[in-house]
């Protein structure tokens, strides 16, 4: 309690004195807590930012500074010159990061330490992709083993399949893979198999469909078994506690599609599962011995390195080409671990992804992969990213007086010229990631039938426009000198000053494919690490679960029993109530 001439509030005229107290509670609770927010580093960047810098067609005629703003790492080429940011701007992201002890911190995650302190786990998916010869424990424990034994096991499984050694309930070889997961159960896995479907990789993929099961929509199912014979496909069930309701559903549903067919004596032969959850896995009707594990200190979102995203890749491409893929994905955890901060591309990213979320306001940021196999990239960045750092408090608890995060979103090269880019050059500012392959995994040469270029070339001739096009614009004076009537000047006009990083790719490959998915993932971990938040953790989610339980049981009894809605608010009752009756037209009685 205040004592003096202010106590706690008791009537609405001393509501200002008692805000105001309030607020410097809070005031001394941040400066107290120890948020990135309150330190000098902090403080001068948001001073940095309001000086007004020059505008990026400026800036990029400035060679030494375009220079300085490269960084690369094996067939990795990252430019991000056309951020709106100078020398003075990276000095102090560096000296931020050094504050926040980034890489200390992602030292101790690989140390097997806590850092998941809500649910006081470790977090630990560099373990997943790591050499034989690494140490990684947890609780004075080796990992490493445990998850070698898993990929010797996912090994000598996947190619009994492929050799044919392994038969359906009919003697047919098994050709058809169903993985049956949600969120990060397979957004990463759907992401490098896309990637993987055309070029080399692909040849192993030859004769085979593989198909993910993730939205409970019974048109997912139909679009999942569409011209799939029971007995040439086998299904993966993708669930660490065997309770996930969306993908159980779906798990029963695919199940009764083969006991239809083959009776109940082929669920063993044509379902396995990757979880943590033996006793469930068997009663379900799975041989445990066909279950694939993981572990607590592996998050749904980091789990594609797991038997969660090799399972099903090795029973499509074969396992070398996972394995290949888990290779890529180690380098840049080494990389992150050992380069300077200066050539250090994930913390580069991160830093970047806070000066323009933080300090300069752009509460978005786009992916645009100039490579059609890359389509599912954004989305799986969409859930590492956006579940990992939407949080509203620190790790301690308190308020952000800050927002964190960001609203990712993408779409394949041209596709998003057409689609979203009018809002980038003349709308909104929305930092965007260029990302481009120097080969083609499909080259096809037209020039010989009177093309100018290549398909490939026709591609990457956008991917080296677009970034210049935003960050240099178009004013009136050049719209005027190029004869433009002048009442259509405004509309023409290109404000620019758009930022973005161009990462240019030497082709995309299994082991190129690792390196870009560890990219993300550890520039996520640096921009949670510098905000002081638990990237690691997803409350967030858990609340529509908990609704929904209340509606299921609503929607059983109503509809066995006639029961009543009761217990919603009148807008969800009403919404109910027409759902229930089949139709959303009103009686005309």
């Amino acid at each position: 309690r205040f004592r003096g001439k202010h106590h706690w509030i008791r009537s609405p005229l001393k509501a200002k004195p008692f805000r105001e107290a309030i607020s410097i509670i809070r005031t001394l609770a941040t400066m107290s807590s120890g948020l990135v927010s309150s330190t000098k580093t902090w403080k001068a960047l948001e001073a940095h930012a309001a000086e007004k810098l020059p505008h990026l067609k400026s800036l990029m005629e400035d060679k030494k500074r375009v220079d300085a703003m490269t960084a690369s790492f094996e067939g990795m080429y990252l430019d991000y010159s056309r951020q709106c940011a100078s020398a003075k701007t990276m000095e102090l992201l560096f000296d931020l990061a050094q504050e926040a002890k980034v890489i200390e911190k992602f030292t101790a995650m690989a140390e097997g330490k806590k850092i998941n302190t809500t649910e006081k786990r470790a977090v630990m998916h560099m373990a997943l992709r790591s050499d034989p010869g690494d140490v990684y424990k947890v609780d004075g424990k080796d990992v490493v083993k445990p998850v070698h034994d898993v990929l010797a096991k996912i090994k000598a499984f996947s190619d009994k399949v492929r050799s044919g050694d392994w038969k359906g309930a009919t003697g047919k070889k098994i050709k058809n893979v169903v993985a049956i997961g949600i969120g990060g159960s397979y957004l990463g896995a759907e992401f490098v198999a896309e990637a993987l479907s055309t070029g080399p990789a692909a040849k192993g993929a030859a004769g085979r469909t593989l198909r993910f099961l993730a939205n409970v929509d019974p048109v997912a199912v139909e679009r999942a078994l569409r011209g799939l014979s029971p007995d040439e496909t086998i299904a993966v069930v993708i669930s660490k506690t065997f309770t996930t309701a969306e993908t159980m559903l779906n798990a029963r549903t695919v199940r009764k599609w083969i006991v239809d067919a083959l009776g109940e004596k082929a669920v063993p032969l044509h379902m396995i599962a990757c979880s943590a959850s033996p006793d469930k896995v068997k009663a379900f009707g799975i041989n445990p011995d066909n279950m694939f594990t993981f572990w607590s200190w592996v998050g749904g979102r980091y789990s594609v390195s797991s038997a969660v995203g090799i399972m099903p890749l090795s029973l499509h491409y074969g396992f070398a080409t996972a394995k290949e893929f888990l290779k890529g994905a180690r380098s840049v955890d080494r990389h992150l671990l050992s380069a300077p901060p200066r050539k250090n591309l994930p913390l580069i990213m991160g830093l970047l992804g806070v000066w323009n979320s933080s300090f300069l306001g752009h509460a978005t940021r786009a992916i645009a992969c100039y490579a059609q196999g890359m389509l599912k990239f954004a989305p799986h960045i969409q859930q590492v990213d956006m579940e990992s750092n939407g949080k509203r408090v620190s790790l301690e608890g308190i308020e952000l007086p800050f927002q964190t995060g960001e609203i990712n979103f993408g779409e394949p090269g041209t596709n998003g010229q057409h689609s979203f880019y009018q809002l980038f050059h003349q709308g909104r500012v929305v930092p965007i990631d260029f990302i481009g392959f120097v080969k083609s995994n499909h080259p096809i040469n037209n020039t010989t039938t009177g093309e100018v270029v290549c398909n490939h070339d026709e591609l990457m001739s956008n991917f080296f426009a677009q970034p210049d096009a935003l960050a240099y614009g178009k004013d009136a004076a050049q719209l005027k000198s190029e004869g433009v009537p002048a009442e259509l000047i405004p509309h023409k006009t290109f404000p620019g000053n758009r930022p973005s990083n161009m990462l240019l790719v030497d082709s995309c490959t299994p082991y190129t494919v690792g390196q870009m998915l560890a990219l993300y993932e550890h520039r996520t971990g640096v921009q949670g690490f510098i905000w002081g938040i638990n990237s690691f953790d997803q409350y967030g989610v858990e609340l529509g679960k908990v609704l929904g339980k209340k509606v299921r049981k609503q929607l059983a009894e109503s509809r066995t029993s006639g029961a009543q809605i009761k217990g919603f608010n009148p807008s969800t009752t009403r919404l109910l109530g027409k759902f229930l009756k089949g139709t959303t037209t009103e009686s005309k009685l």
